[in-house]
């Protein structure tokens, strides 16, 4: 029987007294493939920081499995122009994910380049290990994060529109990507996305969000809902 990692119990979520997202409950287990989706400024985001453990929640409560230590979560927030500037070679970007690993001695392991060279290796970016980040193009980029990401996580891997603002061949290639991992390693995923008629292929449960949950359930479910027909339709 698969394990629960996480529950959201009844949580609420705003901003300087303004309330952004309220009475959101649900429960994912291991190698679940969670797809966040709803309109803009529906909240989907800020859930997101939240169970990143960047937010805490104005109510209700959030549980975490004993199993999902600090250093079992990946997160890939969505970038800034900034943060595509950055200054750094792939291979300084890929091994600071290790950092995020609980661990007491403060420098690299010979774990931890092998960890980083096996998923640069499974995600084709090898070649670029000595490439300033900010050359790289876009689908590079993402590519050299997931690594990153991948690197922190060991259960869960939380993406924030890891597709956003790339060609369909790129994000196509991205999603399938992401879907090998959770396959591959049973790692769960919880990814918000635009993009809903691709993500429903990939992912076995779906979370509507409309400043409240709309719905929660399986993918099938979801697809043969009002809301998801309204808002896949749309």
């Amino acid at each position: 029987m698969k394990k629960t990692l996480i529950k959201c119990n009844d949580v609420t979520l705003g901003y300087e007294n303004m309330t952004v997202l309220e009475h959101v409950s649900f429960e994912l287990k291991e190698a679940d493939y969670l797809c966040v989706v709803g309109e803009n400024g529906a909240g989907k985001s800020t859930l997101i920081k939240c169970l990143a453990g960047l937010k805490k929640p104005a109510e209700g409560q959030i549980e975490l499995s004993p199993e999902l230590a600090r250093g079992d979560v990946g997160y890939l927030p969505q970038q800034t122009a900034i943060q595509r500037d950055f200054p750094a070679s792939v291979r300084e970007v890929v091994m600071s994910g290790c950092l995020n690993r609980s661990r007491i001695i403060p420098f690299y392991t010979k774990a931890d380049r092998e960890r980083a060279s096996k998923h640069m290796e499974e995600l084709g970016i090898t070649h670029l290990f000595d490439r300033s980040y900010r050359e790289l193009s876009g689908g590079q980029q993402q590519r050299v994060l997931l690594a990153r990401a991948l690197c922190a996580s060991g259960r869960l891997l939380i993406l924030d529109e890891p597709v956003t603002g790339l060609d369909p061949v790129i994000t196509s290639e991205i999603y399938d990507i992401i879907k090998t991992f959770n396959k591959k390693y049973n790692i769960t995923i919880i990814m918000v996305s635009h993009d809903v008629k691709t993500a429903v292929k990939s992912a076995n449960k779906i979370l509507h969000l409309k400043h409240s949950v709309q719905f929660f359930g399986s993918t099938g479910d979801y697809i043969n809902s009002s809301a998801g027909r309204e808002f896949i339709g749309g």
